[in-house]
């Protein structure tokens, strides 16, 4: 299934949630904090602006950003976490 966002949003895969804690202690699945890390795999055309242009998007396919920790909506596709943010949420790219 393809998803396109719409506008200033992107489309991220989620990370995963951390399994352990930094001293060991495995985490049960009710404690794990929601990933504020992910790759962007889709993005929007860009904002519409007043004069009937649209911004360009900053961010590309293939980015690993983190992310707003309660931004965006959450949805499932063929069973893999994905996040719709808008691209003020994002609040850096990661470079190796």
């Amino acid at each position: 299934m393809a998803v396109t966002p719409l506008d200033d949003r992107v489309l991220i895969e989620q990370g995963q949630a951390e399994e352990t804690t930094a001293g060991g202690i495995v985490l049960p699945d009710a404690a794990k904090e929601k990933p504020q890390r992910g790759k962007v795999i889709a993005v929007g055309s860009g904002k519409m602006l007043d004069d009937g242009k649209r911004s360009k998007m900053t961010l590309k396919k293939g980015d690993e950003v983190y992310y707003a920790k309660y931004s965006g909506t959450e949805i499932k596709i063929d069973g893999k976490e994905f996040v719709i943010i808008p691209e003020p949420s994002v609040l850096a790219v990661i470079e190796d």
